[in-house]
């Protein structure tokens, strides 16, 4: 039987931090909007049914918030790469992508996105 990969996905995690390099963004939380997701064999955990075989994505969301409250960025590519170090840390993931969307970046777009993607060496 082939390993099952799981796919794991946080949708739309909003929240405030100090982005940009402007005075008013220094100054000022703005919103970000976060998505994450992660590829890991979940081969163990859907045998199981025990969590010490799954990822915990509670204790990577926490990790993300408590990063993107408790700092400021000056780049978004900066914050995406953090997150991103977070997301792929845990030596099961596979593969993870992160992208941050920073909403009324521009005046006539709804926001300005970076994603940013890693993938464990063979």
């Amino acid at each position: 039987m082939n390993p099952e990969l799981a796919i794991i996905r946080i949708k739309n995690l909003r929240l405030r931090t100090f982005i940009g390099i402007k005075d008013e963004e220094i100054n000022n939380r703005q919103d970000v909007i976060i998505n994450v997701t992660i590829h890991y064999c979940a081969e163990k955990a859907s045998q199981t049914d025990a969590m010490e075989h799954a990822l915990n994505y509670r204790t990577i969301t926490k990790a993300i918030i408590a990063l993107v409250e408790d700092n400021r960025f000056s780049l978004l590519e900066h914050l995406t790469g953090k997150i991103l170090e977070i997301a792929s840390e845990h030596p099961w993931v596979e593969y993870a992508t992160v992208e941050v969307d920073k909403p009324h970046a521009l005046r006539f777009a709804d926001s300005v996105s970076l994603q940013l993607s890693w993938q464990r060496p063979n």
